[in-house]
């Protein structure tokens, strides 16, 4: 009878593990799933309690690692990467994201150690500069940490346990960019971010903060960071999405307008890029200027600071990168341009001492210093959105220990003898009272060639530039275009015809190629760039991604929807069909092998399908493009089921692939 117990016992035991075991991977899904959609904090909840447990500590605690640098909260990352690490995770970027950890933290001995172990790895180029920098910059910590300007700072009455930041000044109240709407923002867990207006009763103290305008609100999407013009009548600020990969790309500008009191219903900033992160604007003085961070292509690192003029009927120009001066391998952001022009702004690119801090940059002689504020201002922790009042007063906001919460507002003001706490010479004057002007003149050479780099001749073209046509020609005997002069923003587009060749349509932009004039050493400076444009011939078999400089398509977990960056994508390949009639293609998709193989290649059809479905609805007839879906049968590395692989390794087996098929004689 002990016995016949025990057994059922042991059975009833092994079922209930059973049980457990099934319901941790259920639990793992979830979670992986909140990653795969951007939801950070609620990945982070489901997966610590997978964590604690010991559930695939390989994955489990990595995804927790990731979702808290994600949500900009690397501060917490380094246990999490350091447990994945010693489970096997192979992910080359570990050593790289815990430097970061450790930075975040004030360890910047662990963050050397991380930062050679790194390096040593033989990561690739950009990643290794970005890692050299940083073990350049730990080397000046401790000149830095010395560095204490006489400034007093005091964190605001009013501010709460949630975010607070982005503070301007309007007809004398405080605005401010604060986490307090009803619903959740999943990447991090904190509210939604609206704008506010907050009085002020003192310097110091600010009065329960209103709602700004019930125009611009909206529930379910941060709003955040504005600029006014000097009139307050007009206002730019940052829109995000909802915090779900599937609902927009990212973070937008807007532009909103005071009529007889009222804002009006914001509209699209004109040099928003749809696929790139544009925020914290700010406008110059004297409101010529709007300058704001983006992380759009072309540019120097991750967010870049980037400048666009304003002309006398308001319209905004072209985005201008402000070089590699102010610009690093890593990120620039919330720039504040004083009434004495200097430029404040925040980075964790330049020497600092955690992550963000804040810099200013300013005149010496003929070039542009960069410096920290010191370890009065700046923290371990992020430190951003300095704004001046006066003089030698302001604003900033930093998540530093002893605030009261997540982001908090502080006040600051110089002491000392002088005016002002900080004075250097003018970061926008570029050029000294009574000298001379300097000038930068940009060439471009053009010249088509075949895929032995050898020029082509007669090659037809039409040539574009800022949308307007300026030339219909032929290239000369060895297919060189004739040299042409352009200006700092200038884009030039090019629609190039060649028998037995394909029609290829190409751009050059100035964009991120200026120089700044602080450096320039000459009265005037002529400078060239070269612009080949391969011309290829067609080839059944051939994949054309590289060819039509396609951008990966990415589609959301378990889902067949065309979304707005892959879309854009898309359209490059309507393009190519419209200009070269006599090619017929197969789009191809395919996926990593997560989930069974069955339900891989019935999802990676619906993929092909509906990219080909958009692909017809512009105008392209269906019998020139095939779908075709591959599943997991064509992976290109070796992350088959039961591997173990970084994330990104399986993401580059989520592709598609467009491949000619036929080549119809015309």
């Amino acid at each position: 009878m002990a016995t016949f117990f025990k057994k059922k016992y042991s059975i009833l035991a092994i079922s209930l593990l059973l049980i457990a075991c099934k319901g941790d991977e259920h639990l793992f899904t979830k979670g992986q799933t909140y990653f795969e959609k951007g939801e950070y904090e609620l990945a982070i909840q489901s997966l610590k309690p997978l964590a604690a447990r010991g559930f695939d500590p390989n994955q489990t605690n990595f995804l927790i690692a990731e979702s808290y640098r994600l949500s900009n909260r690397i501060q917490f990352s380094g246990p999490y990467y350091e447990k994945a690490k010693a489970a096997g995770n192979l992910d080359k970027s570990i050593p790289f994201q815990m430097a970061f950890a450790a930075k975040a933290n004030g360890d910047y001995s662990s963050e050397k150690s991380y930062l050679l172990e790194f390096i040593k790895s033989k990561p690739s180029k950009s990643q290794k500069t970005r890692a050299e920098l940083e073990l350049v910059q730990i080397d000046k910590i401790a000149e830095i940490s010395k560095k204490k300007y006489p400034v007093e700072i005091q964190n605001l009455e009013g501010n709460t346990p949630m975010a607070e930041f982005a503070p301007r000044i309007l007809d004398g109240d405080l605005i401010i960019s604060a986490s307090r709407k009803s619903e959740i923002y999943k990447n991090n867990g904190l509210p939604f971010l609206g704008l506010y207006r907050a009085k002020l009763s003192s310097p110091t103290i600010i009065m329960q903060p209103e709602l700004f305008s019930s125009t611009i609100f909206q529930g379910n999407a941060n709003e955040g960071t504005p600029a006014f013009t000097k009139d307050g009548n007009t206002m730019v600020f940052a829109k995000g999405n909802s915090g779900k990969n599937d609902i927009s790309p990212d973070v937008d500008l807007y532009i909103s307008k005071k009529d007889n009191g009222n804002w009006s219903t914001p509209s699209l900033l004109s040099l928003s890029d749809s696929l790139a992160w544009d925020g914290s604007p700010t406008f110059s003085a004297d409101g010529k200027t709007l300058y704001f961070a983006s992380n759009r292509r072309g540019g120097k690192g991750g967010l870049d600071l980037y400048r666009a003029n304003i002309d006398n009927s308001g319209r905004v120009g072209r985005a201008i990168n402000l070089g590699s001066v102010i610009n690093t391998p890593g990120d620039e952001i919330f720039p504040f341009v004083s009434e004495d022009g200097k430029l404040y702004f925040s980075s964790n690119g330049h020497p600092g001492l955690g992550g963000l801090d804040i810099f200013v940059a300013t005149r010496d002689g003929n070039t542009i210093e960069v410096e920290s504020l010191g370890n009065t201002i700046n923290s371990i922790s992020d430190d951003f959105g300095l704004i001046m009042s006066d003089e030698n007063k302001g604003y900033f906001a930093s998540n530093r220990a002893g605030g009261k919460g997540d982001d908090d507002i502080y006040y600051f003001v110089g002491k000392g003898n002088e005016d002002r706490w900080w004075s250097d010479e003018i970061i926008e004057k570029v050029k000294e009272e009574n000298s001379p002007e300097k000038l930068v003149h940009y060439f471009v050479k053009a010249q088509f060639v075949d895929s032995k780099n050898k020029g082509l001749p007669k090659v037809k073209y039409r040539l574009r530039k800022n949308g307007e046509t300026i030339s219909n020609e032929n290239s000369d005997s060895i297919g060189n275009l004739p040299i042409l002069e352009l200006s700092e923003g200038d884009e030039l587009e090019i629609l190039a015809e060649k028998d037995d060749f394909l029609t290829k349509t190409e751009k050059f932009s100035m964009e991120g190629r200026n120089i700044p004039v602080q450096l320039l050493t000459k009265a005037v400076t002529d400078t060239s760039f070269t612009w080949k444009i391969l011309m290829e011939q067609p080839e059944v078999g051939k994949e054309l991604t590289q060819l039509l400089q396609i951008s990966p398509i990415y589609y959301d977990l378990d889902k067949s929807d065309i979304r707005a960056d892959a879309a854009i994508e898309l359209d490059k390949i309507v393009q190519f069909l419209k200009d070269n009639e006599q090619i017929y293609i197969e789009l191809g998709s395919h996926t990593d092998s997560r989930a069974t193989a069955n339900y891989n290649m019935k999802l990676s059809q619906r993929r092909a399908e509906s990219a080909v479905k958009y692909i017809t609805s512009n105008g392209i007839n269906g019998a020139r493009i095939k779908a075709k879906g591959y599943g997991e049968t064509q992976l290109i590395n070796e992350c088959a089921d039961g591997v173990n692989c970084s994330e990104e390794m399986h993401q580059q087996n989520r592709r598609t692939e467009f491949v000619i098929t036929e080549i119809k004689s015309e």
